[in-house]
């Protein structure tokens, strides 16, 4: 896929790419990536085995974090001499935690067309089946790898109103999880999502000393990538007066829920719905 004419440019596709199942890939994404003349991959050799199982022989260049910048320039001239281009990461969707800001920033400023093609991200996979809040929440990427830094990641989470999704490397996921227990307390309510769209996929949910109780169980639990995510602290709700929520706990202890959240709703002109989602929650813990 080039461009011809003397003043065309390339365009820059970010295409997501399987987590785990080499199914979860789009039409679209196999035909972009059949069509450009590049893909910079961030492991060329993992990217290989997903251009051959399904034949895709289009050339791959490496862009990782240790020469993104020198590609980025590399590959910004290419765009700029009318070659089409893909950028892939090892799983998932590109720059989510991972290489392609430099590049897609530099293009961005250079006015080529950067055209993303949707596809798996692990932390809305796993959010989407946590059962946890999904109407606010926030992904914060990698956890510090220096105790004290994470210690201080996770102690800021103390009176978050949204679910915080995180991702955490196997060896320190229950360090992380221990910390938790001693910064957010031990009913804090978490998720943990590992080995995602693959064969020993799991969602261990329950509060922090339920999960941390179950890492530690067996050291198979500790194996994997995952995905961890922290429910809202429920003693805050920022969106909410005070008098409200404790109309709500009032009337839970004598009403069905539907219920409670309609006349709470009507007494203070707030949304029935969220009142019934704060309810459910409140109810669990």
């Amino acid at each position: 896929m080039t461009n011809s004419g003397p003043t065309s440019r390339g365009k820059l596709y970010i295409v997501a790419t399987p987590i785990g199942n080499l199914e979860d890939i789009s039409q679209r994404a196999i035909r972009i990536l059949n069509e450009v003349a590049l893909i910079a991959a961030e492991d060329t050799r993992h990217s290989q085995k997903l251009l051959s199982h399904y034949q895709i022989g289009t050339r791959l260049l490496s862009l990782h974090e240790h020469n993104e910048r020198q590609r980025a320039d590399q590959l910004l001239s290419k765009l700029g001499n009318g070659m089409d281009l893909a950028l892939i990461s090892d799983a998932g969707t590109p720059l989510i935690s991972d290489p392609g800001y430099a590049l897609v920033n530099l293009c961005r400023e250079a006015g080529i067309d950067v055209i993303p093609i949707p596809g798996p991200c692990a932390a809305i996979t796993a959010l989407c089946a946590a059962g946890l809040p999904t109407d606010k929440f926030s992904f914060k990427g990698f956890l510090p790898v220096k105790e004290m830094a994470r210690r201080e990641a996770l102690g800021a989470l103390k009176g978050d109103s949204g679910t915080c999704i995180f991702y955490e490397a196997p060896r320190r996921i229950a360090d992380t999880v221990k910390m938790l227990v001693e910064e957010l307390g031990p009913h804090r309510q978490l998720v943990l999502a590992k080995e995602l769209t693959k064969t020993f996929e799991t969602f261990k949910s329950g509060d922090a000393e339920q999960v941390l109780a179950w890492l530690l169980e067996d050291p198979l639990h500790q194996k994997g990538e995952f995905v961890l995510m922290v429910g809202p602290d429920l003693n805050v709700n920022e969106s909410l007066p005070q008098q409200a929520l404790d109309l709500l706990d009032s009337l839970l202890e004598v009403l069905p829920l539907k219920k409670a959240a309609a006349i709470t709703a009507s007494h203070y002109g707030l949304k029935k719905n969220e009142l019934y989602q704060l309810g459910l929650q409140r109810q669990g813990r």
